[in-house]
Order: structure tokens, then sequence, then C-alpha cells
């Protein structure tokens, strides 16, 4: 964290939620949701290059970060805990960031808590016009990417660090570093209920969608290396909702703005200098 930000805890909705802040509530309000296995810091980058512009809140989702942890059997509604998060700050109409799991809180909002968002930004959402048949590198199931959350426990921040370094050399240190040291805070228990989640409801934004009147930004990626948003569906977000501003960038995966920080950083701000104050 940056020696200038902030850092505290909220009880919302019965759990302790942590977030970082970048701002003292006297400029536009951005609101920056990290993904499955990720915390609130790990959009440092983003952050650091906005923070002259906006007042930047990054939560630490419940079952990740420095937020609650999970019981089994729980019944967990990130949306709502985001929402909670947002009217207990005294936010007003904050532009919601998410990126993967990140992303699906975010157009939650939209839906469900249309009143608390002034725009929604979408990096690669969890969406799929039928089940897939290989989840992405991002969302826990019966696979690699299961085994690979139940391991992290068992893993030292040491060996984490070599391998981002090694595997993503182009990252800057305030990356890697928030993002190992994510994975060793995250909460087992969320793996299951993600994963379980993920398979029952992953149309459901087709339902919603031509509704959305928020001004709305959409990253994808290539499918081919490891994107989640095909070009089919780009297709049908287009016909369901042809406002909606879709922004392809096709030489990386999931991780869009981690592997290609200067689009994803360039077509974001273009997007945010439309949103009326």
């Amino acid at each position: 964290m940056l020696p200038h930000w902030s850092q505290d805890d909220l009880l919302i909705n019965g759990v302790q939620l942590h977030y970082y802040r970048a701002g003292h509530g006297d400029k536009r309000p951005l609101v920056l949701v990290h993904g499955f296995s990720d915390n609130g810091l790990c959009w440092t980058p983003t952050a650091r290059d906005l923070e002259s512009e906006y007042d930047i809140i990054m939560p630490d989702m419940r079952g990740h970060g420095l937020s609650g942890r999970i019981q089994p059997g729980e019944t967990v509604d990130m949306a709502a805990d985001l929402a909670g998060l947002i009217r207990a700050l005294g936010l007003n109409q904050p532009v919601i960031c998410g990126h993967s799991m990140g992303a699906g809180i975010t157009y939650e909002i939209g839906v469900r808590f249309p009143e608390l968002a002034r725009a929604l930004v979408l990096e690669d959402p969890p969406w799929w016009l039928s089940r897939p048949d290989h989840p992405p590198l991002d969302q826990p199931d019966e696979n690699l990417i299961l085994k690979w959350a139940r391991s992290l426990p068992g893993r030292t921040l040491e060996d984490l660090l070599v391998e981002y370094r090694t595997e993503h050399p182009t990252w800057p240190e305030d990356l890697v570093r928030p993002m190992c040291e994510s994975k060793k805070q995250l909460d087992p228990t969320i793996v299951d209920m993600l994963a379980n989640r993920m398979h029952s409801q992953e149309a459901d934004w087709l339902t919603h969608i031509r509704n959305i009147t928020h001004p709305m930004l959409i990253f994808a990626a290539n499918p081919e290396l490891g994107g989640i948003v095909t070009p089919e569906v780009v297709a049908k977000v287009r016909e369901l909702n042809p406002k909606a501003t879709i922004v392809n960038i096709p030489d990386v995966g999931h991780l869009i703005r981690f592997d290609n920080y200067t689009a994803f950083m360039d077509a974001l701000r273009a997007f945010l200098k439309q949103i009326p104050s």
C-alpha cells in the first residue's frame, strides 16, 4: 500500500470488510473490485495512476484479503456487501469497475442496486452463452484451478513471488507482490462456494442486460489465450444493449490489465472522460 493511502474495516451485513482508499472524499468516487483470489491492492497501479482525479476505494471482498472469513454453508452475497460498503462510506454514485468475479459483482450492482452507481466497467466478466467446457483461469472448479487454490495454504509467499516473477516478467513489482500476498490471504472455504455458484448462474447476465441504462464499458480479450468473453458473447451484448461500449484487447487473455496495462488504461481513461460528473 502506498504510504499516503489509508485502510480501514467496516461491519457490513454482519461481516468485516476491509478496504483501502486513495483519497479523502473530495473527488469523484471510483470503486475497484478485484477478481477471485486477488485483493483490493491488486488494483494498485490503476489507483496510483488515477488518484489525482478520483477518490478510489479498493475493497477486499468477503473471503479475500483482510476481510471476514466464510463459514461452511454460509450464504454469501458479495453484491449486497459492496452495496453496503458504498452506503456506509456515503459514496455518491461511484463509477464501479470490476475484474472477473469483481466484474460479476459490479454488474449485479447495476441490476439490483442501480441507484448506487454512475457507470459500470467490466473487465472480462464471467459471461457465457452456455456452460463452459473448461472454466476460465481465475474461476474455481473441479479441475486444476480448484487444486491450485487448495494448495495455496501450503505454499510460501517467497515461492509465489518467484513463480509470478518468472511467469510474468513484464509485471511491475507493485503488482506482483499484492498478487502473491492475496493468494496467501484467500479463504479456502470460498473456493467450492464460487465453483457451485458459477455453474448455477452462468447465463444470468442475459436476463437483465437490456435493462442496464448506466454507461457501461466491457473489456474483452482473446479466448484462445484464456479470455472469457467470446465474440459470440460480444455479439449478444451488442444485440441486447447496443449502447454498451466494448473494447477488445486481442493480444492478452483473462488478465487483461495485468498483461497490457497501457491498452487497458487508455480505454478506461477515454470512457471515464465521457461520464458526467
